[in-house]
């Protein structure tokens, strides 16, 4: 990471750039705050392309044709040894925001372009460059007090952001005074409601309180100019109804100012493709590069051409030129994301395995073959994650799957021309598990599920409704989604107490479709968990799949749902009665999970469909489960 194309001032995984300080998020340095930079200042000399055709076709479908590669972010070829050396500065360049500072000593407030407050970098030590107030009065040695960021910003939910605006907040609107702010802090709790902002010029005072009362009945924030901090420009701002937002006040880095957008694909065998094409695909981004058949040779002579040992370099070079010349595909016809995978599990078949994909079906458990087709196990997967925009204030599964957020409230990445995003690439293990689609059927048709169906469409319409998001019955994914859902919760958590990865890093992947709809009917679950090593992970998930050990975590976790210690609050649990939630019988303590693990935000959960719990009133689809 660099500070204006300037120095290193320190160093983000790939993954957390895409979940956690991506473009437009802001980062909290040892004395700075900054803000990543738009695409269109990242320097792509040092990006490694990341070959996944799905995952590129789908991100095309949402940003269009003109993007053209997924590249991880830049990163030095090698550790600088010292902060002086060229390669230092390579990484994602960065900006100060907010511009505010304030002194911890006296409270002075000032944006740094006021010349209150004077930058003392360090060029050997650049991670501790810091704004300081040198005329500080309460710091009598004049050493310099550090300068920290004003920790109040501004935001709409069409994710614009900016600075407070602090002048017209403590005087009540726009003011001639030459203001001098000071923040002040009464109590101990140091909570919002403790601190005043004055005004030494003219006396005025405003309690911060006052800020936070709700955006549309206060006129103390200002309407949204469409400021883009990471862009450094401004844009049209308006609502669905083509009206002007006013801005929200919140706090400086809060978990609502940035959401990403991420879309993932696991790299899957293609359908109907022979293994060369295969191996050609998934070799692509060293391949490409052999423009002859004696740089091909070389490219063999090197070891880079080991998974190919079956075939001669003329059979190589021809899949290569057909895969060159192969008609493009039309970026709105691409097909979803989840269905080659679906497609692969179901079909297990272990003669397609390659390099990054390795599966072996297994018995189903004793006592659950009423309830599950079949358990494959995946003893190798490759998952390639791309981020495509992001949103502050309402996460993108607020308004369903991540390819359904309206593009007024998706913040771009760049301001020119976009021919690629950031991507991150993991390797790992899973459990596949893939329901009966007879059984399913079945209790879906039962009228106590029909009904709750209902419940849970009501409560997603007035859900969208409560946050202005139309139309209002867009994205309902059904109960069967909850029912497969909720399931992988459990599920997640009782392996994760055994398999030796920590519950924050075993994640789901959820394949529902209904019968009558495109691609369906589809009932799957996949429990996996990756990382970024090239290595992988070491089996210890895989492991939990073998018959037994399954049957016994599966008997343990519908147990486990039966009896909540929230109960009987957390079984008769409402959708929308006391509040609106998207949630029925569900908490911290019995199937809510990390942010990391689930696909839709602790959403669409409700353990009574699982199993008999102390609520009546809905037919369980584990009705008649094993005993182990």
């Amino acid at each position: 990471m660099s500070a204006r194309h300037t120095h290193r001032v320190g160093d983000l995984r790939p993954s957390q750039i895409l979940f956690t300080f991506g473009v437009g998020a802001s980062i909290d340095l040892p004395n700075l705050a900054v803000m990543v930079m738009g695409l269109d200042l990242w320097p792509i000399t040092h990006c490694r392309e990341i070959p996944e055709a799905r995952l590129l076709a789908a991100v095309r479908s949402q940003l269009g044709g003109q993007v053209q590669r997924l590249l991880e972010p830049p990163r030095p070829p090698k550790e600088p040894k010292s902060p002086l050396d060229p390669e230092a500065s390579i990484g994602m360049p960065v900006r100060m925001f907010p511009r505010w500072l304030r002194c911890p000593k006296c409270g002075l407030m000032a944006p740094i372009e006021s010349g209150l407050f004077e930058l003392k970098p360090n060029p050997y030590r650049p991670d501790m460059t810091r704004w300081v107030h040198s005329t500080c009065p309460s710091d009598p040695r004049r050493k310099g007090q550090t300068a920290v960021p004003v920790r109040f910003i501004v935001a709409c939910r069409n994710g614009h952001l900016d600075d407070f605006p602090w002048i017209k907040f403590v005087h009540g609107g726009p003011t001639s005074c030459k203001s001098l702010l000071r923040l002040m802090q009464f109590g101990v709790s140091d909570s919002v409601a403790d601190v005043v902002i004055k005004c030494d010029t003219c006396n005025a005072t405003r309690k911060m309180i006052e800020a936070f009362d709700p955006p549309k009945d206060n006129p103390l924030l200002p309407m949204c100019t469409g400021y883009h901090p990471h862009l450094e420009h401004h844009a049209q701002c308006r609502d669905e109804h083509n009206q002007p937002l006013r801005m929200e006040a919140m706090l400086l880095g809060a978990s609502n100012s940035w959401f990403p957008i991420n879309l993932s694909a696991l790299a899957v065998p293609q359908a109907n493709a022979s293994l060369l094409a295969q191996l050609i695909d998934d070799h692509w981004s060293v391949l490409e590069k052999a423009t002859s058949k004696d740089i091909l040779a070389a490219f063999r002579a090197i070891g880079q051409l080991d998974a190919f040992e079956d075939f001669a370099d003329t059979d190589i070079w021809q899949g290569l030129e057909a895969k060159r010349h192969a008609q493009p595909a039309d970026d709105d016809a691409h097909e979803d994301l989840k269905t080659p995978e679906w497609q692969a599990f179901t079909a297990a078949d272990p003669a397609r395995n390659t390099d990054d994909f390795r599966l072996e079906p297994v018995e189903v458990p004793v006592g659950f073959g009423t309830y599950f087709d079949q358990i494959v196990l995946i003893h190798r997967l490759r998952e390639a994650r791309a981020l495509v925009g992001f949103t502050r204030i309402q996460s993108a599964g607020e308004f369903g799957e991540e390819w359904s957020v309206p593009p007024e409230r998706r913040a771009p990445l760049a301001n020119g021309t976009l021919t690629w995003v950031p991507s991150a690439e993991v390797r790992g293990e899973g459990i596949f598990l893939q329901f009966n689609e007879a059984t399913v059927t079945e209790w879906l048709q039962t009228p106590e599920i029909m009904a709750l169906g209902e419940t849970y469409l009501e409560a997603h319409r007035r859900w969208r409704s409560a946050r202005n998001i139309s139309p209002p019955l867009d994205g309902f994914p059904g109960i069967r989604f909850v029912l497969l859902h909720s399931f992988a919760h459990l599920l997640m958590r009782q392996v994760a107490l055994e398999c030796g990865y920590t519950s924050a890093s075993v994640r789901e992947r959820i394949y529902s479709a209904d019968a009558g709809a495109e691609n369906g009917p589809m009932a799957g679950v996949l429990i996996y968990t990756a990382a970024s090593d090239s290595e992988g992970t070491l089996g210890g998930l895989v492991a939990q799949g073998q018959p037994q050990i399954l049957a016994y975590h599966i008997d343990q976790a519908l147990k486990q749902a039966e009896l909540c210690s929230s109960d009987p609050l957390c079984a008769d649990h409402h959708p929308y009665d006391q509040g609106t939630t998207l949630h029925g019988a569900a908490c911290h303590a019995c199937l809510f999970s990390p942010e990391t693990s689930c696909e839709r935000g602790n959403k669409y959960l409700d353990r009574r469909i699982l199993v008999t719990t102390l609520s009546d009133g809905v037919i369980p689809f584990f009705r008649e489960h094993a005993q182990v």
